[in-house]
């Protein structure tokens, strides 16, 4: 089975991230996509981070009924920080039946030298990128010509921007998924 690894903070996860990670299953260039909910990113302050446990369970929510779409905690028991490519060898380890792609945005592309062991990822795994506004994939395009830049449509919107709506008390409904909002409500979540 081809699996697409989607690491993030998912902080909270969103409508943008499911239609992504439907993306890939629709053109069939994955059977599934894992969503690998990240406690440490090296390259994200760690100060706005909601525990891992609870962005787990929002992930849970979020795709609550969709079978190809799976919620990982893989790296809650590894080193940290978590490093993208110990997860893939760990991912491979524990499930050798299956291919693993990563599905990253181009934010991280533009950036995709400041990875751990970067040039090993590209050399063993396939790696897909989808569209992030204000970054530029065609400026590394010549650069990692392993990479496949998707043809999705731009999700403008982030975790980020989630989380200041909600402070402000503005309505994230058309952002998250009902799951995802009940959960933020339920638990007082970002306020």
């Amino acid at each position: 089975m081809r699996i697409a690894i989607y690491s993030g903070s998912f902080n909270p996860i969103h409508i943008g991230h499911q239609k992504l990670a439907e993306y890939l299953i629709d053109k069939q260039l994955v059977d599934e996509v894992w969503f690998v909910v990240s406690p440490c990113n090296p390259l994200k302050d760690q100060a706005s981070q909601m525990d891992e446990f609870i962005r787990l369970d929002m992930v849970v929510a979020a795709i609550n009924g969709k079978s190809q779409l799976k919620a990982s905690d893989v790296e809650f028991t590894m080193p940290l920080p978590s490093y993208t490519i110990d997860t893939l060898h760990q991912l491979t380890k524990q499930y050798p039946e299956h291919e693993f792609a990563l599905m990253i945005g181009s934010d991280n592309a533009v950036i995709f030298d400041q990875w751990k062991n970067y040039r090993e990822i590209l050399k063993t795994f396939p790696v897909y990128v989808y569209p992030r506004k204000g970054y530029d994939f065609s400026t590394v395009a010549n650069i990692y010509p392993q990479m496949q830049l998707l043809d999705t449509p731009f999700y403008d919107i982030s975790s980020t921007q989630i989380r200041e709506m909600i402070q402000k008390g503005e309505d994230v409904s058309r952002w998250v998924s009902p799951g995802v909002l009940e959960y933020i409500r339920e638990n007082g979540l970002y306020l």
